[in-house]
């Protein structure tokens, strides 16, 4: 297979709006106009409850992981081959074709699942600082930010300086770059927690009705 196709394939697997169609076969509901308004595990699990978030997550992560496992990285740049695939899947999930390049997720999901492809150990580390932070703050924009912070950290450590480590740091900004609403709202004390009113639904009066607002998606 031609490597440019391949990451045209890998684009289009990013694309897939699993939070979109979470909300229409669990709720009747288009989550671009619900919550926060972003095509992400986190609005699923606000509007549609727990169960729902979990599925949406694992398969956002696996639309990141399975093209740079599966689709082929040969020859001496093939490291290089699979970081591009990984690119593409959380371009296309931050920016799907299906909705003209709008509405789509922050790329968290996406981004872990490409990093457990690319290199295990370093990426479970963030996680579990991922975990930490989210038990200790309740805010998941405050564990996505620490993680894809500690991303990079971990894989220099790890693995040195090569071509992994320079694209999770790339990617950590562009996680920053994808929660500037958040670290707004943070800045505001305006940022809502994820525990304690999750899955209320249509019209919920939790389900925060910002998906006009400037820097979200």
């Amino acid at each position: 297979m031609n490597p440019y196709v391949a990451v045209l394939i890998a684009y289009l697997s990013g694309s897939l709006p699993f939070a979109y169609l979470a909300g229409r076969a669990f709720g009747g509901v288009d989550l671009r106009r619900q919550g926060s308004g972003n095509l992400g595990a986190t609005n699923v699990f606000r509007v549609l409850g727990l169960p729902a978030a979990f599925v949406v997550f694992l398969l956002d992560a696996a639309k990141g992981a399975l093209p740079v496992l599966l689709l082929p990285a040969h020859g001496p740049n093939s490291e290089w081959w699979s970081i591009a695939y990984g690119v593409a899947a959380i371009l296309g999930h931050v920016r799907p074709v299906f909705f003209l390049w709008r509405r789509g997720g922050k790329g968290v999901a996406t981004a872990a699942g490409v990093f457990f492809a690319l290199t295990l150990l370093p990426t479970a580390i963030a996680t579990l600082i991922w975990v930490g932070v989210f038990v200790a703050t309740r805010y998941v924009s405050v564990a996505s930010l620490s993680a894809a912070t500690a991303l990079p950290v971990t894989v220099l450590i790890f693995r040195g300086p090569h071509a992994v480590f320079w694209m999770s740091l790339v990617t950590a900004a562009f996680v920053w770059w994808t929660h500037r609403g958040n670290i707004e709202r943070l800045r505001h004390g305006e940022e809502p927690k994820t525990w304690g009113k999750p899955g209320r639904g249509r019209g919920a009066p939790d389900s925060i009705q910002i998906a006009g607002a400037p820097g979200v998606r």
